[in-house]
């Protein structure tokens, strides 16, 4: 029998269980805390200087700032998912990174300068970029190489904690596979130094997450380092089909399919999760589960 991991709920697990809103408030946290902190500092630099910007205008600086990096963070953490680096491949993705630097600049920039234009036209007051991109981006790259760091360290954690599948392969004294590869019916899971198997069966659906799939098994989540397409390929068609460009379905858990005006369609599956089903994968569905 394979081992499983145990039933209570571990630390990790707990946390992983309110990671969401931990995210949401540590990135508006940081973004009000680099707002105050950067307004005080500025501040206390205009008043030495003798300058005579008032105190709203150097909130509005900073805090325009502040709200256009947050206002960037969802689409950060989509790209830096969808294209993410790996030790191996890193540089692949450099030339992609430089020119996502240069457009996440140039939106932060046109932000933080539409807010602080709004802020003075509310004081009565005209506000003056003059241009300075050069100068906003040699800051800004920092932030943004900074952020790309957080992030990929953040999720190289994450797999840590909520482990990482793999597939199974040949032993090193070159025996038979425990499981063929190319048709796996159980997958090795690390966690915490920990491995245990997991049985294809009681994987219950798997979404596309960049480069991994993520197997969702008993309202655990491991990632897999692999394509959703690879990973079609590999499973039992009978058993797994694509229901959406980014999930597949074990047929076994729907509990019910609700259709949808648009020709799309609703999976219920028995633990409650609804997945997508696209209109054009409908008929690969209706074949597998003869409804």
């Amino acid at each position: 029998m394979s081992p499983r991991p145990s039933d209570a709920p571990s630390a990790a697990e707990r946390y992983l269980a309110i990671r969401r809103p931990v995210e949401v408030g540590y990135w508006l946290i940081t973004c009000l805390l680099s707002a105050a902190g950067n307004s005080a500092t500025v501040w206390i630099d205009v008043q030495r200087a003798g300058l005579g910007s008032a105190q709203w205008e150097v909130v509005s600086w900073e805090a325009g700032s502040a709200l256009a990096l947050l206002a960037l963070v969802p689409a950060t953490v989509w790209f830096t998912a969808r294209w993410p680096v790996h030790l191996d491949t890193w540089w692949r993705r450099l030339p992609l990174y430089a020119l996502a630097s240069v457009v996440w600049s140039l939106l932060h920039v046109g932000l933080m300068v539409g807010i602080r234009k709004a802020v003075y036209a509310m004081h009565g007051a005209q506000y003056r970029f003059d241009d300075a991109y050069l100068y906003e981006y040699l800051k800004d790259v920092r932030t943004f190489l900074g952020i790309v760091v957080l992030l990929h360290g953040y999720r190289l954690l994450l797999r840590r904690l909520q482990g990482e599948a793999s597939l199974l392969a040949a032993p090193d004294d070159g025996a038979a596979p425990v499981e063929p590869v190319e048709r796996p019916e159980r997958f090795l899971v690390r966690k915490l130094g920990r491995e245990f198997l997991v049985a294809a069966s009681d994987i219950e659906w798997v979404q596309a997450s960049g480069n991994y799939a993520n197997l969702h098994v008993r309202g655990k989540v491991y990632p897999l380092r692999s394509t959703l397409a690879d990973l079609q390929a590999r499973l039992d068609p009978a058993r797994f089909v694509r229901v959406h460009r980014s999930h597949l379905v074990n047929v076994a858990r729907i509990a019910s399919i609700e259709p949808l005006d648009s020709g799309d369609a609703r999976l219920h599956l028995e633990d409650g999760t609804v997945v997508p089903c696209s209109r054009r994968c409908r008929e690969a569905l209706r074949a597998a589960t003869g409804a």
